[in-house]
C-alpha cells in the first residue's frame, strides 16, 4: 500500500486564514475579524467560527472584540505556509509565466504539494537558479500562451 503524501499543515481554510493571521500580525501586530473577512472574502460569522476553532486547537489566541494573535505553534505553521507559497511562486517565476498565472496556480497548489514535492521544487529552483544555461534551454523548450 502506497504511503500518504505527507502536507505540511492541516486543512485549506486553516492554511488560509493562518496565512492571513500572520500577514495582519506584521502590519498591525495583530488581526482583526473583520479584517479577515475582508481579505478572505468571508463573512464575518464564518470567520468567528473559524477562529473559535483555531483557538481551541491552540494556534491563536482569540478574545471577541479584541485583536487575534498567533501562538508559537500558530507562528510556526504560518510561516511554513507563507515559505511554500514563496518557493512555488519562485519556481513558477524562472519560466516567465506571467503574474496573474503564478498567483492563481500558487493559491491551488499550494495546499495540495507534499513536503516530498516541495523539496523537489526546491532543489529544482536551486538548481536553475544556479545554473542559467540549463534554465535557458528549459525555456526554449516551452510553448507558453501570449500573456
Amino acid at each position: 500500500m502506497a504511503a500518504t503524501p505527507q502536507r505540511t499543515s492541516g486543512s485549506v481554510a486553516r492554511d488560509d486564514y493562518l496565512e492571513q493571521i500572520y500577514h495582519l500580525m506584521e502590519q498591525k501586530g495583530y488581526a482583526r475579524a473583520v479584517d479577515i473577512s475582508r481579505n478572505l472574502g468571508i463573512s464575518q460569522s464564518s470567520v468567528t467560527n473559524m477562529l473559535q476553532k483555531l483557538d481551541a486547537e491552540g494556534l491563536l489566541n482569540y478574545e471577541r472584540y479584541r485583536g487575534i494573535t498567533l501562538t508559537e505553534q500558530g507562528t510556526e505553521i504560518a510561516k511554513a505556509i507563507i515559505a511554500r507559497h514563496e518557493m512555488l511562486t519562485r519556481f513558477l517565476r524562472l519560466f516567465g509565466i506571467a503574474e496573474e498565472t503564478i498567483y492563481a496556480d500558487v493559491e491551488g497548489m499550494e495546499h495540495h504539494v507534499s513536503r516530498a514535492t516541495l523539496e523537489a521544487i526546491r532543489a529544482l529552483t536551486q538548481h536553475l537558479e544556479t545554473n542559467p544555461a540549463t534554465l535557458k534551454e528549459i525555456v526554449s523548450q516551452m510553448s507558453l500562451p501570449e500573456s
